[in-house]
């Protein structure tokens, strides 16, 4: 495989698995491998939607805004330095998410992936002010944490579910680290970090 080609694949796996899905990977699962499946579509719709857009298209749109005010390429939002007004946009987003889900109505364990992911951000971002680390892989590590959870209030086992995601979570890393976004410290810190914050928040 040639070079050109592995950096190619290391930057759609980026793209496919970046950290804004992470509620929307979430709520689909609960809608769809739950008793949840069960709710009438239009209200399931209108919460995916309400997801959809606090979490991935307005954060989204913002930050590019943001980088593009700034004069900045991709590559200089990387520097740590550079990635703590995203990550401001990115809480206050998830928080205005929750808070509206929890004005709605909606079940608590539901609300509660917005808040693992919320937890995430907000320790990545704390943490991001000393040592940068990969908000690509603490997602991951929300979804691998978020399912042991709710293998324990369903009672379900995750084993195969599982390891589908520690292999996205140890492909994931790859591509950050041949991308020469993070080290390999950086990755597994990020993934420590998703794993323990989606499971306790949930739990």
């Amino acid at each position: 495989m040639k070079e050109k080609d592995i950096i190619l694949t290391a930057r759609i796996m980026s793209m496919v698995f970046m950290p804004f899905y992470l509620p929307i990977v979430g709520l689909v699962a609960l809608f769809v491998f739950s008793y949840m499946n069960m709710l009438d579509l239009g209200y399931k719709l209108t919460v995916l939607l309400m997801a959809y857009l606090f979490t991935i298209l307005l954060p989204t749109l913002l930050i590019h805004y943001y980088r593009k005010h700034q004069g900045w390429t991709l590559f200089d939002l990387s520097v740590k330095e550079r990635r703590l007004i995203p990550y401001l946009i990115s809480i206050l987003c998830y928080f205005t998410c929750y808070y509206l889900m929890t004005l709605m109505g909606i079940p608590q364990f539901m609300s509660l992936i917005l808040m693992a992911a919320l937890t995430i951000q907000v320790v990545c971002a704390i943490i991001n002010i000393w040592w940068k680390i990969s908000t690509h892989n603490a997602a991951i590590g929300g979804v691998a944490g978020a399912l042991l959870a709710y293998s324990l209030l369903f009672q379900f086992d995750p084993q195969g579910w599982l390891c589908l995601v520690l292999i996205i979570a140890g492909l994931l890393g790859t591509s950050r680290m041949i991308l020469r976004q993070h080290t390999l410290g950086q990755v597994i810190a990020g993934f420590m970090v998703g794993l323990i914050c989606g499971f306790v928040v949930i739990v």
